[in-house]
């Protein structure tokens, strides 16, 4: 196959198919116009749905909803981060079982279309990389880097490993590949890309349908395309198809794929960071309707982002970066079709509609009804444990030492150090404050550096001998997009100062919290509500029960600051009051008819603490950030 590449290549077409492979023995190919699979023309009419952000419970029916609307195609990224979690360990149990989640499509009549990186960006925590590519000697990411190139082969041939029968040459439902993601507004090292090519093929075998996907600029498919494989766009499909035309290499030409048509856009922590969404907007909605219908009629094949965005469970939210860190929100609903919850939008009906009338006589699944969520009456709660009281076995070093070499991925660390002498002035928490610090002396709360602010708050202290200075660093999301950054590395990266003084001497926690630390049988404690406002992180427990059927709900905390939930062990995800999302989604395949745990971990206690309980609808709203410089 390597060498009808190359002829073709040559002649102009990229893979470009001659007569010879339009058969029914090619499983997957193009020509210049067309897709082609077993020989018949195949128009991508697909949508973005990631197998890691759905309960694997919700698979089939996310999948069913998907082919109802009239999609033939799902497009999924698969992370990395989640299934080699560390160097040693895989897994792909679970939400990581990916080989079901495309079994499970294939038998429902869809294909799929792979987006394994390495990096996806997607919002996701590094874009998809592992935490430990950071403590690997001379690691550079996104680079012809041969301790990266490495770390990505084993990857890559794992991932395989797994999914192999799944291939369209194999009879499964996997037709190709997408290389890197949008690598064109990044960098334009085509040696490096050239390299994962490589890998790909050594991986997958040399019959994998290659593609690359950029922004639909000049600049960025100039940088981002690889000679002899497929170069496609993403975002506004004609100014994007009109400007692949014009700047891709001959070879890298073959049928239109708009890769990411946006229906709105992504949401992100704070105050003034609104819901997106364009449900009940008639104007746009007939925009989107639009351009998809074009996309069609012209020939070509789309994939919405998001078709189905689900939610970014526990810590697996990454961070955009401009002036400022900006995380993302737990919530990846992304104003798509189909909700967060799985619910029916009236975007949803109006693309199913178009789509029906292009495809005129074909038969689709009917439309599912709407499930509806259960409310859950109020849940008491109370708080049974400190976090400073149950620190697992600390780390003792002279100065502090970051999160990845602590040998930890995700969570909170707590940097503990016992002043020797007086010290006063401003706490410089290392080079730069990384995501947000929680200051204490003697456990109580003293400030909160927040690098979501250009101008985080500064913290002035006087300590004196005997005094403990407490910094809990949580990491809110490594950056999965933005200008090239010094480094991921999380926690405290450098020495801290006060004034002119360095800090020697900690006592460092690993906090990864993966699971609850406190449970509803432990001792309530006995806490005054006038020691809430500035004490440490409390965990809060209870139970409850549902009544009548088991369905979805909402959790909605009304005036809780800061925290992460768990329900029957399962991390929903953080809470903030900043917004835009104001609830967090609980999965009725989580939940059983009587005894179900909740803990909350709550960063910043209050005595303005509301109700917790289960509502039927998704709350949305901002509110100012008590914690704002």
């Amino acid at each position: 196959m390597r060498v009808s590449i190359v002829l073709s290549g040559l002649l102009g077409f990229g893979r470009l198919v001659s007569s010879a492979y339009t058969n029914a023995s090619v499983a997957f190919t193009y020509n210049r116009t067309s897709f082609l699979l077993h020989g018949e023309s195949y128009q991508m009419i697909g949508g973005q749905m990631d197998p890691h952000r759905i309960p694997y419970q919700y698979w089939e029916k996310r999948l069913y909803a998907a082919r109802a609307m009239g999609l033939n195609t799902i497009f999924s990224y698969i992370f990395w981060d989640q299934v080699q979690p560390s160097q040693d360990t895989w897994d792909f149990s679970g939400r990581n079982n990916i080989a079901e989640y495309f079994r499970l499509a294939q038998e429902i009549g869809l294909h799929i279309v792979l987006r394994a990186g390495p990096y996806v960006c997607g919002e996701h925590e590094w874009g998809g990389y592992p935490y430990w590519l950071s403590n690997i000697p001379g690691m550079v990411v996104r680079s012809n880097n041969a301790p990266f190139l490495n770390a990505s082969k084993v990857y890559l041939d794992r991932l395989a490993e797994e999914i192999r029968p799944m291939l369209v040459q194999n009879g499964g439902p996997i037709l190709m590949a997408q290389i890197e993601n949008e690598y064109g507004s990044y960098g334009a090292d085509h040696v490096y890309m050239e390299a994962l090519r490589d890998l790909f093929y050594g991986a997958f075998g040399d019959d994998m349908v290659l593609y690359t996907n950029d922004g639909g600029y000049s600049e960025d498919i100039l940088n981002g395309q690889i000679e002899g494989i497929l170069a496609e766009t993403d975002g506004g499909p004609q100014s994007g198809f009109l400007a692949r035309d014009q700047y891709a290499y001959a070879s890298s030409l073959g049928p239109q794929l708009d890769g990411e048509y946006y229906i709105t856009w992504l949401d992100l922590w704070a105050s003034n960071s609104t819901y997106d969404t364009d449900a009940g907007d008639t104007t746009a909605i007939e925009s989107i309707v639009s351009d998809l219908s074009w996309t069609l009629n012209n020939g070509s094949s789309f994939s919405l982002y998001m078709f189905h965005g689900g939610t970014n469970w526990g810590f697996q939210n990454g961070a955009d970066w401009a002036k400022a860190l900006t995380p993302v929100i737990t919530s990846y609903d992304y104003g798509a079709p189909l909700t967060e919850s799985g619910g029916i939008t009236d975007i949803y009906l109006a693309l199913r509609e178009m789509i029906v009338d292009y495809l005129g006589n074909e038969t689709l699944p009917a439309v599912p009804k709407n499930e509806t969520p259960i409310a859950i009456p109020e849940i008491a709660l109370k708080p049974v444990v400190k976090l400073f009281d149950i620190l697992p076995e600390p780390v003792v070093a002279d100065y502090p030492t970051n999160m990845e070499k602590l040998g930890q991925s995700h969570g909170f660390i707590l940097y503990r150090h016992t002043v020797t002498s007086s010290v006063s002035g401003i706490l410089v928490p290392g080079d730069y404050p990384r995501d947000r610090v929680l200051v204490y002396v003697n456990q109580t709360r003293v400030g909160i550096i927040d690098s979501i602010y250009q101008a985080p708050a500064k913290v002035n202290l006087t300590l004196e001998a005997g005094d403990v200075l407490d910094i809990l660093v949580e990491n809110m999301g490594r950056v999965n997009y933005g200008p090239r950054i010094p480094d991921q590395i999380k926690g405290i990266v450098g020495n801290v100062t006060m004034g002119e003084s360095i800090l020697k001497g900690w006592e460092m926690y690993n906090l990864p919290l993966e699971l609850p630390s406190a449970s509803s049988s432990m001792s309530t404690l006995e806490l005054a509500s006038s020691s809430l406002s500035n004490s440490g992180p409390l965990f809060y427990a209870g139970m409850f029960d549902v009544e009548g059927e088991i369905a979805d709900t909402f959790l909605h905390l009304a005036n809780w600051t800061k925290g992460v939930v768990w329900v029957n062990g399962e991390n929903l995800g953080r809470y903030w009051t900043v917004g835009p999302q104001q609830t967090l989604y609980l999965p009725g395949c989580y939940l059983k008819k009587e005894g179900n745990e909740i803990v909350v971990l709550n960063l910043e206690p209050s005595e303005e603490m509301g109700a917790v309980n289960g509502v039927v609808n998704r709350l949305w709203g901002n509110n100012p950030d008590p914690d704002a410089p």
